[in-house]
């Protein structure tokens, strides 16, 4: 009981120097043994300072992720509004939650490691009769706990506790039983495998859940790739098990890359979006995005990547999915996921994507703006009829969102122009380079010629790319983007050798 009071104290000071650190008080000030935290909640003045560095942390994660640091919920925002939904309607389920969220929002202790103190002073880890124990300090006396776990790196923690090396303690409580959380830091080998040698380069994609990858030489060329299945993940019985195929999954992709003498390519991202029920997205697509352990997979890669001297590095996605489906997955038959692997590789090496000569001809043709235009122009008017029409109101949300898709399908057309607002460097179509060039490409080519907003096959693309297209080969018949809205929105432009 003296130790879930001392967590119940130091949860209570995590918050309350939150509060202050937020409205710009002296982290000095607080964590004095005659300031508030030490007087207020009968703490030492290294639990006090370990509590503002808890908040302080906290506070720091929220303002990076453009987070409202005053909109903290301790205890866990999603568990606060499941209580409020679920006040009324389901008692059992209610109060369990409740003692969730209080577990979460009052049951923690963490200490920092010292090695000037022997490893740890408030949470000191003591062999005692050939067994572990740890030793909760309560300030006027001591508390005791066996350590009980078979954790893999248990002999590398007791070799730390032998050496009186730091190492840091973090307690949680979790359905009435308390759980201690060993870490400590390591020194990082120095950087053997670096971009000088080439990169391998990781995308990943929803349908088929995969990774795709792709090994980048120096000079920009394509080495080698191959695709990973990540089907696992969602067969993992269990948030353990799951945790377990990532890992292997990642010692996986770090041995291909020591292997190859490269370092590591990634995408990076800030905000995965998984839609929510009603929004009219589907349900399958909110069960793909749910699934998604890409994140997760990511930050594995580049810490066991540090671990073993590999250089990793974040580029930026932008369009990296659309630049490989138009430009290298056609040339060197690729998939639209090891394509867009391949860009990631390039841009981490800083090549800069050119649009192929045969693509800029193709962007100067008013024929392609003006078909490309009467497409869209067709199943917007399709769409606005069938949302007139519609009665079930999922299926209207789901018909708007088509059609506001179409409507920002149709406005990047005339931006390349260079009329009145377009985007800078837009010149006219004389030299029309650039990511909005990547997407009006994409517009034009995938859904009016390809009929799918996402083609898998990409290979008509080819003889556009090599200059000598001449037609679309589909005979009399509309082809499979136009149906009965746009049977006069066919592509034929010719373009020569010179682009």
């Amino acid at each position: 009981m003296a130790t879930l009071d001392l967590m119940r104290r130091f949860s209570s000071a995590v918050r309350y120097g939150y509060k202050r650190l937020l409205e710009g008080e002296d982290r000095k000030e607080l964590k004095r043994e005659d300031g508030p935290l030490c007087t207020l909640f009968h703490l030492n003045t290294r639990y006090a300072d370990d509590a503002l560095l808890k908040a302080q942390a906290l506070l720091t994660a929220q303002r990076e992720l453009g987070e409202n640091p005053r909109k903290v919920v301790f205890g866990g925002r999603r568990l606060f509004t499941d209580l409020a939904r679920l006040k009324r309607s389901n008692l059992p389920l209610y109060e369990r939650k409740k003692a969730e969220w209080r577990e979460r929002r009052k049951g923690t202790l963490y200490a920092r490691g010292d090695r000037s103190k022997g490893g740890n002073l408030n949470l000191r880890l003591v062999v005692r009769e050939g067994s572990l124990w740890l030793r909760v300090n309560l300030g006027d006396r001591y508390a005791w706990a066996l350590v009980k776990t078979s954790h893999p790196r248990l002999q590398e923690l007791l070799s730390r506790v032998y050496a009186e090396q730091s190492y840091n303690v973090e307690l949680s409580l979790r359905e009435g039983k308390v759980y201690a959380l060993f870490s400590w830091e390591e020194e990082l080998p120095p950087l053997s495998l670096t971009p000088e040698g080439g990169v391998l380069a990781l995308d990943v994609n929803a349908d088929p859940y995969g990774l795709a990858l792709a090994v980048v030489n120096p000079d920009g060329s394509l080495r080698r790739h191959l695709t990973l299945s990540l089907e696992g993940v969602d067969q993992a019985p269990n948030r353990g098990a799951k945790e377990i195929f990532l890992w292997r999954m990642a010692h996986q992709i770090v041995s291909l890359a020591q292997e190859e003498g490269v370092a590591i390519a990634t995408e990076r991202l800030k905000h995965l979006p998984k839609g929510r029920r009603g929004d009219g997205s589907g349900r399958r697509f909110r069960r793909q995005a749910h699934r998604f352990a890409y994140r997760s997979l990511l930050g594995k890669v580049h810490a066991l990547a540090r671990k073993r001297g590999i250089q990793s590095l974040e580029v930026n996605p932008q369009d990296t999915s659309t630049i490989g489906m138009l430009k290298y997955a056609p040339l060197l038959s690729l998939s639209k996921d090891v394509a867009a692997a391949y860009v990631i590789g390039r841009r981490a090496l800083g090549f800069k994507e050119e649009i192929p000569k045969p693509l800029k001809a193709l962007l100067q043709d008013p024929s392609f703006h003006d078909r490309t235009r009467r497409f869209y122009e067709g199943r917007i008017a399709q769409l606005k009829e069938r949302y007139r029409e519609e009665k079930n109101p999922y299926l209207k949300r789901r018909l708007g969102r088509e059609l506001a898709q179409m409507k920002r399908a149709l406005t990047t057309l005339p931006s390349l122009q260079g009329g009145p607002g377009g985007p800078v460097g837009a010149t006219a179509g004389r030299n029309p380079q650039g990511i909005h060039a990547w997407r009006a490409l994409r517009v034009g080519l995938f859904l009016p010629l390809l009929g799918q907003k996402v083609p898998r096959d990409l290979s008509p693309l080819k003889p556009i790319l090599l200059g000598s297209w001449e037609g679309w080969k589909g005979g009399s018949d509309p082809h499979p983007g136009g149906g009965s809205a746009a049977a006069d929105a066919h592509l034929r432009v010719g373009v020569g050798s010179g682009g």
